[in-house]
């Protein structure tokens, strides 16, 4: 009677809660197992246990840390039976994996087995290595170093062969899909390929039917013959050779004239010249074409009177165009001279003499441009003694302001030395460029390094290369070439010392 009842108050339960007492039923039979045979374990132990001579305090020491590795294990295995036994209670019903499902399912199963299998693994070998290890003495410094790094060798090797191991498990579970993907990729390319000799057949089928039609329309009266068929090939080829001919004549006529117009005379006999290898090329593949279309009607080819009318006429054409387009050309450019297009900055360059010359005079500057070859900068050619003045004032006067200097270097000419600073003012964002040339037999000139910094550097370099002493300098010595090389590498009439080098 209490089993009916039992009955049907399982049936009474829904299925969660019948899930839920049968992992508790599991856990508590697992609990129930793992308490007995930890007894008969202990039972066993004790009964095969040898009278023990009393133990030191080392000995004690390991015989405990052994024991509680045991029992640590034991309860990691119980937790795992416990765990597993739960999942199996809770896991519902699955619906059937597909054949990709189960095999990744596999895999991933495999690969975890595999990492608890070297986690225990690395855990008995540690435990039996401590276990065995003789008492040590206490090791130098330089001692522990090296255990400390054969340990880590050791872990990484251990690491590098787990790693191995998922990989190839990894790789066992996906093989099969890598080999359907390989199966399809080849499926397409052999879908691609016979496509592709589709159209291949269909094109050449295509060509083949219009040759047909071609040679059917020109046979409509009586077929060709062997001697004609040899006759238009002749003709092509001639047409061809001809075709070469006249492109290199027309290169040849395009230098000439091209010489021509460089040396300053004959342009109009040039331009002639040019108009009529261009007119009889044009003449050459009008004929060509007109001959080709005959033909293709299936009518007789242009006679050769009439090929010759065609390109005079072509020819005559083109040199009358040609020079009514010269004396076009010629009137346009008497008429029109070239007029020369204001910089934007002349009229900053304006600004900056003036106010030079009316702060340090009339005969300071030695010249002041428009640098067309470096993107119209204005430039000022200072002279040697008035060089460093025209800086300063470049420098502290309100409406110039050029507090940055970002360039500075020498420059040998033969008859004399340059030196080239750019300045730029951010507060009014314009640029100049002040220059100063220097005397080849005496190359001094004043330092700028008092008034900016970055000068420093670049003047020791010019220095070290062209041999431009500036004058109170903080450090006028080499910056490149060591103290004792003999002359300035960058001077146009250096000479070596040590052929050598």
């Amino acid at each position: 009677m209490t089993k009916e009842v039992d009955g049907q108050g399982e049936e009474n339960l829904s299925i969660e809660e019948q899930k839920k007492k049968a992992a508790a039923e599991a856990k508590a039979k697992a609990l129930e197992l793992a308490k007995q045979r930890k007894a008969e374990k202990e039972a066993q132990e004790k009964t095969e246990a040898p009278a023990e001579e009393p133990l030191s305090v080392e000995d004690q020491k390991k015989k405990a840390a052994a024991e509680a590795k045991a029992k640590a294990l034991e309860l990691a295995k119980q937790r795992k039976a416990e765990k597993d036994a739960q999942e199996k209670a809770e896991t519902p019903a699955e619906e059937p994996l597909s054949v990709e499902d189960q095999k990744k399912k596999a895999a991933a199963e495999a690969k975890a087995k595999a990492l608890e299998l070297a986690k225990q693994r690395r855990a008995e070998k540690e435990a039996q290595e401590k276990a065995e290890a003789p008492a040590e003495e206490p090791l130098s410094v330089e001692d522990q170093k090296k255990k400390a790094a054969a340990e880590a060798k050791a872990k990484a090797l251990e690491l590098a062969k787990q790693r191995k191991a998922e990989k190839e498990q990894a790789e066992a579970g996906v093989t099969s899909s890598i080999s359907t993907e390989d199966e399809d990729k080849e499926k397409a390319l052999a879908l691609a390929k016979a496509k592709a000799a589709a159209a291949a057949k269909a094109k050449a089928a295509a060509a083949a039917k219009a040759k047909m039609a071609r040679e059917a329309g020109q046979t409509d009266s009586e077929p060709a013959d062997e001697t004609e068929a040899s006759n238009d090939e002749k003709a092509l080829a001639a047409a061809k050779a001809k075709a070469a001919a006249a492109a290199k004549a027309k290169a040849a006529a395009a230098a000439k004239a091209k010489a021509m117009r460089e040396a300053g005379d004959g342009g109009d006999a040039a331009a002639d010249e040019k108009a009529k290898a261009i007119a009889a090329a044009k003449a050459k593949a009008a004929a060509a074409a007109k001959a080709r279309a005959s033909r293709d009607a299936g009518g007789e080819p242009a006679s050769d009177d009439e090929k010759a009318k065609a390109i005079a006429a072509a020819k005559a054409k083109a040199a009358a165009a040609a020079k009514a387009r010269a004396a076009g050309g010629t009137a346009k450019a008497e008429a029109e001279p070239a007029e020369t297009k204001p910089s934007p900055y002349q009229p900053m360059l304006d600004q900056y003499v003036a106010l030079i010359r009316e702060q340090l005079g009339a005969d300071v500057l030695e010249d002041a441009y428009i640098n067309k070859l470096s993107k119209d900068v204005p430039t000022l050619v200072a002279k040697s003694d008035t060089y460093y003045i025209i800086a300063e004032l470049l420098k502290t006067h309100d409406d110039l302001h050029f507090e940055y200097l970002s360039e500075s270097h020498g420059t040998d000419f033969k008859t004399h030395f340059e030196v080239y600073n750019y300045l730029y003012s951010y507060k009014n964002r314009r640029p100049v460029v002040l220059k100063a040339k220097v005397d080849r037999e005496k190359p001094e000139v004043a330092s700028l390094a008092p008034l900016w910094e970055g000068a420093n550097w670049p003047e020791r370099e010019t220095y070290d290369l062209l041999g431009i002493t500036f004058t109170n300098h903080p450090n006028m010595t080499r910056i490149m070439l060591p103290d004792d090389w003999v002359g300035h590498p960058l001077r146009k009439d250096y000479e070596p010392f040590d052929v050598e080098v």
